[in-house]
């Protein structure tokens, strides 16, 4: 996953009427402006009024301030427009740049594993030191000088055009999108603290599976495995596949996860090895001793988290007319691919024939029919002989803390093809922290700032899932450090969207056991590898669609009590699974899909993993032409925040879809004999 903190932190504003002089000071200045700099100027004369007219309040100022500040600011010939341009590309970075800087360390001891937290820390957490950013950029009209000046577009302006348009032309584009809206500061601070709230719950939201017991009691983790939930719960039963009595543990952990979607979880086992508990009987005991204490439920929590989350970003809709929902926010304006498109995306994955004979191999492979908890099978990647116990040795002695892997990355990124001098240089920009959730990247908008690598590393040093977690998010970290310190413009830093760092970083996490030494994968292996991918995209494409209709559902009822957002929760992960689960698995009513962290703390996220599989699928069968990761990865993330299918063209050839994931899917098929 990724905390970048895009350049929309300026962003902010309803189009509201202009005040009932403003149409006369505009035809007044129109006629100034084109006298004094031709008629050519005449369309940006009549855009830039307009635009500023959307946002013109009477508070900055009566008709002779917007007269005065129109003749003073209007760029009128190109190398105004240079220049005013050249200044904001250098300042903006540091205004922006600064602010995720301070943030970031707001965040420091809510985000890393470097002891308690206090209670002010949470407040220093939820402070945005940004949210009044816009107003001031209003108020000072620093923003208008933007609008006045340079073109706001629509997304099918740029969709549509932007495959003929300059760098030059997107990054302006990127410069005047910052100000579609104008949001007032209490807004933009109450979903920060709304959001930093809910990523500290779910930070600390672990299970000590030592202290669980099977049906019959018993105790079959290790005493003291912590497993943060979703991530590492999902991981265990993922590493179980390997052991010969995984499956028992991987059933105990499946209905921790029905406890946890369902609300049914004693909160007294939430972080806490101080009780035991049966996940089947829903019986606490107190540790060691075994007697049976009582333990109320968690009391809805996760669903109260959720609708303020909600609650606090809704109160945005009003200032955003083109874009009125945060469900449109984050597709229109986040991903630039339409909600409608991307549910046809997810649905082909989801609907394929292909799914039932992956199915198949899966249950030959099982030697038995398959549960529920098989979507995250993860037998077609290849571990050779290792199992996780093995693995967690391999990395504990190689990484024994954050400086260890630091140190280790150039020979990491040597291994992934890059040139010893640009693995000196990424590893130069990139510091490892210990975090104290699963894991993720926080890229910098300062050119002369590091991106930053968090993951977790307990005490006896960095087991498997730290290490396979650590390497999802360098691959965020590479992408971060190439699309912002080597793109042209600082205004086309990143990248279109947040699957696009998804895939960049699903490309190197596919290469964990490779950078061990561990895995030299021939022809076989590819073809497993590709149905590795084409069973996780299945299995997070669902998971995707329960989060867009639990959003959809909160937008027709935005009254709901946290009691009525579970059972719609519940009803929406169970309508889900049934439609395009529960053919192949042979069973109904599954709440699995509903278990992701991501729907909490991350507000509608969780489309851009199914995206990021498919982006990352067509990324890896083209570097798969050249044979090296790093120098193809450094190519396309310098191409920066275009639109998506423009980044995919100029990537691979062709925009982003699920063809080319299913056409491989099937060659594997064929070639592992169905």
């Amino acid at each position: 996953m990724t905390l970048r903190v895009l350049t929309s932190v300026l962003a902010g504003s309803a189009l509201m009427a202009a005040p009932a002089w403003f149409n006369d000071s505009s035809a007044k200045l129109e006629k100034e402006l084109v006298a004094k700099y031709g008629e050519g100027q005449r369309p940006r004369v009549q855009r830039g009024l307009r635009q500023v007219g959307q946002f013109w309040r009477d508070g900055d100022g009566d008709a002779a301030v917007l007269e005065e500040f129109v003749r003073r600011n209007f760029a009128g010939d190109q190398a105004a427009i240079d220049s005013l341009f050249a200044r904001w590309d250098t300042l903006g970075e540091q205004v922006a740049g600064h602010m995720v800087e301070i943030a970031r360390a707001l965040r420091t001891q809510t985000d890393l594993d470097l002891g308690p937290i206090q209670p002010y820390d949470e407040i220093f957490a939820g402070y945005d030191p940004s949210a009044h950013l816009t107003d001031d950029l209003f108020q000072n009209k620093l923003a208008f000088t933007v609008l006045l000046n340079f073109p706001l577009t629509t997304l099918e302006e740029r969709l549509e055009q932007g495959g003929k348009w300059t760098r030059r032309q997107w990054a302006e584009a990127r410069l005047a999108q910052q100000f579609s809206r104008r949001v007032p500061a209490e807004v933009n601070l109450a979903i920060a603290e709304a959001n930093s709230a809910a990523q500290q719950y779910i930070a600390e939201y672990n299970i000590w599976m030592g202290h669980v017991l099977d049906q019959q009691g018993k105790k079959l983790f290790p005493p003291k495995m912590r497993l943060l939930s979703h991530w590492n719960l999902r991981d265990q039963i993922k590493a179980d596949y390997a052991e010969a009595d995984g499956l028992a543990r991987q059933r105990v952990i499946a209905r921790v996860m029905e406890r946890i979607v369902e609300q049914t979880i004693p909160k007294a086992v939430i972080n806490s090895a101080d009780v035991d508990w049966n996940p089947y009987t829903n019986e606490v005991f107190e540790a060691g001793s075994g007697k049976k204490t009582a333990a109320a439920a968690e009391p809805d929590t996760r669903y109260a988290v959720l609708l303020r989350d909600f609650q606090a970003v809704k109160r945005l809709d009003p200032y955003s007319p083109t874009a009125p929902t945060h469900i449109a926010r984050r597709f229109d304006e986040d991903r630039e691919l339409p909600e409608a498109r991307v549910r046809k995306m997810l649905e082909q994955v989801l609907s394929s024939p292909l799914v039932p004979q992956a199915a198949a191999l899966i249950e030959k492979r099982l030697g038995r029919r398959l549960d529920p908890f098989d979507v995250w099978y993860s037998g077609f990647k290849p571990r050779g002989k290792y199992t996780e116990p093995q693995l967690d040795e391999i990395t504990r002695k190689k990484y024994p803390n954050p400086e260890a892997y630091h140190a280790g990355m150039p020979r990491l990124f040597e291994a992934l093809g890059f040139t010893p001098e640009r693995a000196r240089y990424l590893a130069a920009n990139i510091v490892v922290d210990p975090a104290r959730g699963s894991g993720h990247a926080w890229g910098s908008q300062l050119r002369s700032a590091p991106a930053r690598l968090r993951t977790r590393v307990g005490a006896n040093g960095m087991d498997y899932k730290g290490y396979n977690i650590a390497v999802h998010e360098m691959g965020h970290n590479v992408e971060q450090t190439f699309s912002l310190k080597d793109v042209d413009y600082w205004m086309l830093n990143g990248v279109p969207n947040t699957a696009f760092t998804e895939a960049i970083a699903f490309v190197f996490q596919g290469k964990d056991l490779e950078l061990l030494g561990l895995s030299q994968p021939g022809p076989q292996d590819e073809a497993l590898k590709t149905l590795n991918d084409f069973w996780a995209t299945y299995e997070i494409a669902g998971v995707a669609l329960v989060d867009m209709a639990v959003w959809n559902w909160m937008y027709a009822h935005p009254n709901a009590t946290p009691a009525e957002l579970k059972a719609a929760t519940l009803a929406a992960s169970k309508e889900i699974w049934n439609q395009f689960y529960a053919p192949v698995f042979r069973t109904r009513d599954v709440i699995l899909l509903g278990v992701y962290s991501h729907m909490i703390d991350e507000l509608l996220y969780l489309p851009d993993y199914p995206i990021g599989h498919l982006i990352a699928h067509q990324l890896e069968e083209h570097i798969r032409k050249s044979g090296k990761v790093g120098p193809e990865i450094e190519r396309v993330a310098r191409q920066g925040r275009i639109a998506p299918d423009l980044w995919m063209k100029g990537a691979t050839g062709a925009p982003v879809g699920p063809d080319g994931l299913l056409a491989a899917t099937e060659r594997a098929l064929v070639q592992l004999g169905r």
